[in-house]
């Protein structure tokens, strides 16, 4: 059968009716719909929502990230520094200090002690003002006190001035009768005489000066005791007495006595952390010829401890001693017939200590800044004994040694078998004699005065005359260390100040820098002191000032130099961001465009959708 011919059913025909009307209405559908600007279903979040899942998964780990690298910072207190240092720096340090004179047997004085204490001031006045103020002199805006002996009248220019008239009228005759011993024992009576320590009731040290005139003396003794007085006698008028009184307030109380060519009052032999080790060294040239040991436990007890004691306030000084063996000298000697001995001169002295074989820096008790100064009795070989120093001027050194700033210094002791033909038992230690050894210690003493820049002599030489010192048990007068003690504590502020604002610049220039707390409680104590120093530096409390000062000094020393200030931990950000960004910059990159761009595909598929409802409505 022809299924061309074949008629279809009804019911065939009904369904193949129908798909020819759908066609109709998708090509209706078809002509209305654009495929490029519209979308029939809404768009999917799915997608977007993971990849914006990412991106907040890696912004939350960024503080994280940023907690990680951070660098703790102990607060310090900048300003407080700042302020400080201003009134270190900008206001130089002046302490309180009482003049007192007293003028006796000036009879035919037409002054009276008001107009007296006007000239002293004055005179006063002009010689500070030939220095410009610096830091750690007296104030001398107070009134100079003056008691006034004439005959049997006594005149006083301040109530609080306790001299008791007519003291001296029974002991100048005595006086007199033994000058050398006199001096001493008149010092003594003077300290009990004026019945004080030293301070006055409105803060500050008390120096005294006292006047005698004595018409048969020809010439005219000035002498400064151990404490704080001095005292002049002899045929002097009145114009002198008041001119010499403010030389010895100015230049022997106040800025203790230098004289040209010592050593600045810059320099300070103390270490930063406000300690010094005096190491003292017995070297044996040639232990072949002779060996020498020494009772250095004795010369401790006596003469060291007392200096010790005496500059406690200053300085924490710690003794040690060693004796060595093989030490020769660097330079050379020749042999004088005249003086019968080997000479070296002072152009030797440079090449004199021998570092390569003076093995001195051995101490145990110098940890950290300590300041080490050195002290050598050099015992010189056979083929060089005696061995003397020859001055620059011809002359013998009289204590045969010589000082090195910053080092210590260095003595010769040349043994008694160096002048007598009698041969020694080389095999035999020997001890050097005690008055040697106390000889050598002195001159020591003097070396370590010069260290501090003091005098190492008796006399001090003046515009008007030369004054005698009295030489004090414990290396050192009363009024040498009030100078000290004013000197150290201006020079540790200064130094405080200047490393604490040292370090406040370099901490707020290194953001990134460590700043632990110990170091912050370090500048907190260090400020703390240098506070109290300063109070007490206007309370006139000297000893107080140079203690407090040390510690502000140390602890400023201390938070510098801390070790993890010199930790290579601390860097700049630019440089964090570079060891960082080659680990998470490419996938944070990736993971911030793909958000970007699931976000716009997002807005456009939706303005799809919005505008086929638009079409469709």
């Amino acid at each position: 059968m022809d299924a061309a011919n074949t008629p279809i059913p009804p019911a065939m025909a009904e369904i193949s009716e129908a798909p020819s009307t759908s066609a109709a209405e998708i090509q209706k559908t078809a002509t209305e719909f654009d495929s490029e600007t519209m979308r029939k279903t809404k768009p999917g979040l799915k997608r977007f929502a993971l990849t914006l899942t990412v991106l907040l998964s890696f912004l939350l780990g960024l503080p994280f990230l940023w907690k990680s690298v951070e660098i703790y910072r102990s607060p310090l207190p900048f300003r407080e520094i700042d302020d400080l240092s201003a009134a270190v720096e900008l206001n130089p340090l002046q302490f309180p200090c009482r003049f007192q004179a007293v003028i006796v047997d000036f009879s035919r004085t037409s002054s009276t002690a008001n107009e007296l204490s006007v000239s002293i001031e004055s005179h006063m006045g002009k010689l500070a003002e030939k220095d410009s103020p610096s830091c750690g002199a007296c104030i001398y805006n107070s009134t100079v006190s003056v008691a006034l002996e004439s005959g049997s009248d006594c005149f006083r220019t301040d109530s609080d001035f306790n001299w008791k008239c007519g003291a001296l009228n029974g002991l100048m005759n005595k006086y007199e009768a033994s000058r050398e011993d006199g001096d001493e024992l008149f010092d003594d009576y003077l300290k009990s005489l004026l019945d004080d320590h030293g301070s006055s009731s409105n803060g500050g040290k008390v120096y005294t000066v006292i006047v005698v005139r004595r018409e048969e003396e020809k010439h005219v003794s000035a002498v400064v005791g151990k404490h704080r007085h001095a005292w002049i006698i002899g045929n002097i008028s009145e114009e002198e007495a008041v001119k010499k009184v403010a030389e010895v307030f100015v230049n022997t109380f106040v800025n203790g006595g230098k004289e040209e060519g010592s050593i600045g009052g810059e320099f300070m032999p103390v270490g930063s952390d406000g300690r010094i080790v005096l190491s003292f060294n017995l070297l044996n040239a040639n232990p072949n010829d002779w060996t020498y040991d020494w009772e250095f436990q004795e010369i401790d007890d006596n003469i060291l401890s007392p200096i010790v004691e005496a500059l406690k306030p200053l300085a924490d000084i710690r003794v040690e001693s060693q004796v060595l063996y093989h030490t020769p000298k660097s330079s050379f000697s020749y042999w004088d017939d005249k003086l019968d001995s080997y000479i070296y001169t002072t152009k030797d002295l440079p090449f004199f200590v021998n570092s390569n074989e003076w093995h001195l820096d051995t101490s145990v008790a110098a940890g950290g800044r300590s300041k080490i100064l050195h002290f050598v009795v050099y015992v010189p070989s056979a083929e060089e004994c005696p061995l003397l120093l020859q001055l620059p001027n011809g002359e013998i050194s009289k204590t045969n040694g010589f000082i090195s700033p910053m080092w210590g210094s260095v003595a010769v002791w040349n043994p008694s078998a160096c002048f007598k033909d009698s041969k020694m038992d080389t095999r035999a230690i020997h001890k050097i004699p005690p008055e040697d050894l106390t000889k050598t210690f002195e001159i020591f003493i003097g070396q370590l005065r010069q260290l501090f820049g003091l005098n190492s002599k008796n006399h001090f030489a003046d515009a008007s005359g030369t004054l005698r010192l009295l030489t004090s048990e414990r290396g050192f007068s009363e009024w040498e260390l009030d100078f000290l003690s004013r000197q150290h504590t201006c020079f540790n502020l200064l130094q405080c100040t200047t490393t604490l604002g040292s370090l406040s610049r370099l901490v707020q220039s290194l953001p990134r820098m460590i700043i632990k707390d110990e170091i912050g409680k370090q500048v907190k104590y260090s400020l703390e002191a240098a506070k109290l120093a300063v109070s007490n530096v206007s309370y006139g409390m000297y000893d107080a000032s140079a203690v407090f000062s040390r510690h502000a000094r140390s602890f400023a020393e201390d938070a510098f130099y801390h070790p993890s200030m010199m930790s290579v931990s601390y860097y700049s950000f630019e440089h964090c961001f570079a060891v960082y960004s080659p680990f998470f910059l490419p996938v944070s990159l990736h993971v911030i465009l793909a958000a970007v761009r699931e976000w716009k595909r997002y807005k456009l598929e939706s303005r799809k959708h919005n505008a086929w409802k638009a079409k469709k409505t």
